[in-house]
């Protein structure tokens, strides 16, 4: 990479009133610096340029501070889905039984303000040293039934090609392992860095997929189209992992745009997560109902392929368990289903007919 094409550097702490102004009026420096003590301010020059000096801006509510990630509320959690309980190894969660998370890092292009990690934020920004990661490569080697291995963090696609070339290699090597999967929102935040030299590093290790998050039609840029271009043309299927955020995409609308935009673009909208219930985040959670009307109003009005699968995250580790609208009424008593459509049309099907 040239000197002129290096990527502009992260905007740390300060810096963003100091050089680029832009949360000016929208929080105030005090406030600011209460917010980024105990969670700290991250962002990329390109992903601030895409925000409106408002609060009422989706790009910025998701990377502004808020005095409300201070506020204590009752009930919530700094590591909502237990995965501290579940990490039999430094750095390595085992949750699911044919599949374990690798958090390889807790550095980010950018500190989402409604991170379901932040609890990671405050011990300073860090990578797991090989030691460490060869910890977590043989948990897998003597766990046969690993097939499926997810890399994530932090963002993974923070560290650099040769470390992460390193690491693929052995997961790659190990016999069981089939799929691995790599969690960032490079193409969203950082889209410079699916660079060529990055990408044949991953296309080594293919059937390898990535996991983005779009949460807005704002963020799907030429830039961020052009990245995850790159990415497929290398044989890697994108999926899109959103998180319902109050203020962000909570309406019909906003969701359907952005899934329509995804498809344009070759991304497969995959999941609609509900916002964990993580402290510090609780100006940005909706009602479960407000994402199963999401759905409902999206069934049928758009092709399947756009309409994401709405989860919960359950807490203590429960795992994902999906939400759908209500379209099925089993009566045991005289064997049948009652099926209810997007037009809220009822047809009843008759479990016999499978002994016909």
């Amino acid at each position: 990479m040239s000197k002129e094409e290096e990527p502009p550097p992260l905007i740390l702490e300060d810096k963003v009133f100091n050089q680029y102004g832009r949360v000016e009026g929208l929080i105030s420096f005090e406030d600011f610096l209460k917010v980024t003590e105990r969670y700290p301010f991250v962002s990329t020059s390109y992903y601030l340029s895409l925000a409106e000096p408002s609060l009422d801006d989706p790009i910025m509510r998701q990377l502004c501070p808020s005095p409300e990630e201070l506020i204590d509320n009752v009930g919530l959690f700094d590591d909502p889905l237990a995965e501290e309980e579940r990490s039999p190894v430094p750095g390595l969660v085992h949750r699911y039984p044919d599949r374990v998370l690798l958090i390889l890092t807790n550095a980010c292009f950018m500190n989402c303000r409604h991170c379901t990690r932040k609890r990671l934020w405050q011990k300073g920004r860090y990578i797991h040293n090989l030691l460490e990661i060869d910890r977590m490569i043989d948990y897998i080697k003597e766990h046969p039934q690993v097939r499926d291995v997810i890399i994530s963090g932090g963002d993974p696609l923070t560290l650099s090609n040769e470390l992460l070339d390193e690491v693929l290699g052995k997961i790659r090597a190990i016999p069981h392992v089939e799929i691995i999967r790599i969690g960032t929102r490079a193409p969203v935040v950082a889209p410079w860095r699916l660079s060529y030299e990055l990408l044949q590093v991953l296309k080594k290790y293919r059937p390898l997929w990535m996991n983005t998050q779009f949460n807005h039609i704002k963020e799907i840029t030429l830039h961020s189209a052009d990245a995850v271009q790159r990415v497929g043309e290398c044989g890697i299927p994108v999926s899109n992992q959103s998180v319902l955020l109050k203020g962000v995409n909570d309406n019909v609308e906003a969701m359907t745009k952005l899934c329509h935009g995804l498809l344009k673009i070759g991304v497969r909208p995959y999941y609609l997560y509900h916002c964990d219930p993580v402290c510090g985040t609780s100006h940005f959670r909706t009602s479960i109902s407000k994402g199963i009307e999401i759905i409902e109003k999206m069934r049928g009005h758009t092709s399947g392929l756009a309409v994401p699968t709405y989860v919960v995250d359950a807490v203590q580790g429960g795992g994902k368990i999906p939400l759908q609208p209500p379209n099925m009424i089993y009566n045991k008593e005289e064997n049948k289903i009652l099926l209810r459509n997007y037009r809220n049309q009822r047809f009843e099907y008759d479990e016999s007919w499978h002994n016909l």
